[in-house]
């Protein structure tokens, strides 16, 4: 494979603006943490759902009163749309399923909507600390396997790197939910484990080239690791922006005309999907580069040639590209 590009992008000699524009983006989500916190939807904390359809036009304000004058306490109230009609999505931490249908009922006939203009699920507790538990179980059981195959397929290096940025990506997408308020959902934890997949996926492209390339140069040739790196990102770089471009088109339609449900889960998709691709070159590769070059064996050589060779020798390096 060869780079796309007469002249290399300089990914790696703006390594310290990618690394800061990230650390300030990490550093924003851990302060939304803690500020505002996750707002954990029902299916986690239990609590009821009622899904009120063909309401017309009423309010959210009218919707809301009916609901406190029936006995809900403090319900959260927001608009949907199904099948075109107008409706509402309530959630409660009533746990009691008679008295979240009792509730319901009230609600609808003081409104004058008919007895089944409503839909009412109630989850308790319970299940809400199984989910939990599960979800954090399955995330430490990736990350496990993710530095196993990664170290074993390639080096450690390369697997706590690559772990890095996926840390990345799922903090700053938690951040833009404790910003934004968004409720946490099982279909958002979905997404959450979807992410990792697809961060690893662009980061171990990118170090499959950057592996090969250092394997078929030697200590004679005098091209440091950063060089080599940002020559590999480039030789990748076209083809992880377009499989970001076929995935995050249809994520945002689903985003912008699906559901309630299929929102929650699209929403983190697009997040994870775009800084996926920016934490592959912007914040693994990097990692991985600055780490490298303090090995004896590229460390001599970056003391050898860094000064003598500010960009990359394009010729040479796509020679070693077509010679694989």
């Amino acid at each position: 494979m060869r780079s796309h590009f007469r002249k290399e992008i300089s990914f790696i000699p703006h390594r310290r603006v990618f690394l800061s524009i990230s650390s300030v983006l990490v550093v924003l989500a851990v302060v939304g943490l803690v500020l505002k916190g996750l707002v954990f939807g029902i299916e986690f904390q239990g609590g009821t759902t009622i899904d009120f359809h063909d309401t017309g036009s009423i309010t959210i304000a009218a919707m809301r009163d009916a609901l406190l004058q029936a006995g809900e306490n403090d319900p959260v109230v927001q608009t949907s749309v199904s099948d075109a009609a107008q409706g509402f999505l309530v959630r409660s931490d009533t746990t009691n399923p008679e008295v979240a249908n009792a509730h319901a009922a009230a609600a609808a006939k003081s409104l004058g909507l008919a007895d089944d203009s409503y839909t009412v699920t109630t989850i308790g507790p319970d299940w809400g600390q199984d989910i939990t538990r599960a979800s954090a179980f399955a995330f430490c059981i990736a990350i496990v396997l993710i530095i196993v195959y990664v170290s074993i397929r390639y080096e450690f290096k390369m697997s706590i790197t690559a772990v890095i940025a996926l840390i990345h990506d799922l903090v700053i997408t938690l951040g833009i939910y404790a910003w934004t308020q968004t409720p946490i959902t099982p279909n958002v934890v979905a997404a959450l484990l979807t992410i990792m997949g697809y961060s690893l996926y662009d980061t171990v492209v990118e170090f499959n080239r950057m592996d090969e390339n250092a394997k078929h140069l030697h200590d004679g040739i005098h091209h440091t690791y950063y060089e080599i790196c940002n020559f590999s990102i480039n030789e990748v770089f076209v083809r992880t922006i377009n499989t970001t471009i076929t995935s995050v088109v249809p994520v945002a339609i689903m985003l912008v005309l699906g559901g309630q449900t299929l929102k929650d889960f699209a929403l983190a998709m697009l997040i994870g999907e775009i800084l996926g691709t920016w934490s592959s070159f912007g914040v693994a590769s990097p990692l991985l580069a600055i780490w490298k070059t303090r090995e004896k064996r590229w460390a001599r050589i970056e003391q050898k040639y860094a000064s003598h060779t500010q960009q990359l020798n394009h010729d040479e390096l796509n020679s070693v590209a077509r010679n694989r």
